[in-house]
């Protein structure tokens, strides 16, 4: 599978590999004061530690940090709210599941591009 790497690439859920950090754009409903429904994107950027299953009932975990907290979601690859994925950076990683990141205190080399 071959990806884009250049900044804010689109990518298809299919290709995303532990080691890419990812903008992933969501779409929220939510009520306003009025009781109308509104709908906006809210970005969730973050690391991928891993991904599961195949493209039909598969899942990719994110890990992110936000104000000195970890914060990880799980998306399933396809998952209506999904309105992008951008591809940020991508690290280099021997590893298919990447756990260890959670108390990791060394940087990551990123791939050449």
């Amino acid at each position: 599978m071959a990806v884009k790497s250049t900044e804010g690439a689109s990518i298809s859920p299919q290709a995303l590999r532990p080691g890419m950090v990812v903008r992933i754009h969501q779409k929220i409903k939510e009520l306003n004061a009025k009781g109308e429904e509104k709908e906006r994107i809210q970005i969730f950027e973050g690391m991928i530690l891993s991904v599961r299953g195949n493209q039909e009932t598969g899942t990719f975990t994110v890990r992110k940090i936000s104000d000195g907290v970890g914060v990880e979601r799980i998306f399933p690859f396809l998952m209506p709210g999904i309105a992008k994925i951008e591809l940020v950076r991508e690290h280099k990683v021997r590893r298919a599941k990447l756990y260890y990141l959670k108390n990791y205190q060394k940087k990551m080399k990123e791939v050449k591009k």
